[in-house]
């Protein structure tokens, strides 16, 4: 499998080592079962988008190379932003992105579309986002949509303000200053991010949600590595990321209807069932409009659909046949099956799941 990062060269190495360590991981340990369909496939796609689908494209891409061996597919987890922006311009054959295309974006020409064709939101990868933190003396930690909103807008800057005491009366909350790390680049997490918090605290957040972060306070780091390792390096931090990325970081529990619920993928699959699919798009483009305030019990609406997009219809179509087998294994059973085990991530109901191979079965 191969891997391309743009950056220094610290950085391309330190990438391809992780990934490259984590396909090789993959390749080693996957069974028949959780195998793509093998074809007389050949050739190279390449992908470019988000890190939060990094360890899931990672496993995804282990399965489908090792069942057709004459099909090469590079993934380079540059963010959501540089995804959708490079597969417009043609720069990438399919784009990973933790929000699906804007109104403003298909309003484009797709280069590596057929003339008069645009680009579709595949969803394929439901993830909690996690409130990550590195307090000292502290492994128990409940927050609400409002203190979180105050905590990253600044408004709330000391680990013992009166706000984050109610939520933990048990805890021994030191009285350091707050480090909040929030993402430094065009960023769907961050997009989903605001999203949750303008929705249940907009009386706080006073900004609109969108993919660049918008206030000019705490740290900011590139990428759900950038970002999980500054929490790590910083002592009294905190900051978001996708489940998947935060490894032993302890992540906070989010108050919903009420309770203090942990962070777990069952309950954002639950909020992802019970939302719509959004209006006013093109037959097979499947972008979801998440209910951010659905409070069902066990429910957990800070979370992220990240998404496949890809062309409905392919200028090349060789390009198009091998995007349209490795999203079908992408979004099959066995393919979800594996970024569940690897990443974290909830698999797609049975419902969502048909909407989506059937979304798939019309590219060409």
């Amino acid at each position: 499998m191969n891997f391309k990062r743009t950056g220094s060269i610290v950085a391309i190495a330190a990438v391809g080592t992780m990934l490259l360590a984590s396909c090789a991981s993959n390749e080693g340990g996957s069974t028949p079962s959780d195998a793509a369909t093998a074809s007389n496939l050949s050739g190279t796609i390449n992908g470019i988008g988000s890190s939060a689908q990094g360890t899931a494209e990672t496993t995804w891409i282990a399965g489908f190379q090792q069942a057709n061996e004459k099909v090469t597919i590079n993934y380079d987890p540059q963010g959501s932003g540089a995804g959708r922006t490079s597969f417009i311009s043609g720069a990438a054959d399919f784009a990973g992105s933790d929000a699906a295309l804007k109104d403003t974006e298909l309003s484009s020409t797709f280069a590596a579309c057929a003339p008069g064709t645009k680009g579709i939101d595949l969803p394929i990868y439901i993830s909690p986002i996690a409130v990550a933190y590195n307090v000292e003396g502290v492994t128990d930690l409940t927050l609400d949509a409002a203190t979180i909103a105050g905590i990253f807008k600044g408004t709330i800057t000391t680990w013992d303000d009166a706000a984050i005491k109610k939520l933990n009366p048990d805890a021994k909350l030191p009285s350091a200053a707050i480090t909040a790390v929030h993402r430094s680049d065009d960023s769907g997490t961050t997009q989903n991010f605001t999203e949750y918090v303008k929705a249940n605290a907009g009386d706080v957040w006073d900004a609109e949600s969108g993919q660049t972060f918008p206030y000019s306070v705490g740290d900011a780091a590139k990428g759900t590595s950038g970002v999980v390792d500054a929490i790590k390096n910083s002592t009294n931090s905190i900051g978001y990321a996708d489940e998947s990325g935060i490894g032993d970081l302890k992540a906070a529990k989010l108050m919903v209807g009420g309770k203090a619920t942990e962070l777990n993928a069952e309950g954002a699959a639950d909020v992802v069932a019970n939302s719509p699919i959004a209006d006013g798009r093109e037959a097979n483009d499947l972008a979801i409009k998440i209910d951010r305030t659905y409070d069902a019990d066990g429910a957990y609406p800070l979370l992220l659909v990240s998404y496949m997009i890809a062309c409905q219809e392919y200028a090349d179509s060789a390009k198009g046949e091998i995007v349209k087998a490795y999203a079908d294994y992408v979004a099959s059973e066995a393919g979800q099956k594996a970024a569940a085990e690897q990443a974290g991530s909830a698999p797609l109901s049975k419902d969502l799941a048909s909407k989506v191979a059937e979304a798939i079965a019309t590219i060409k």
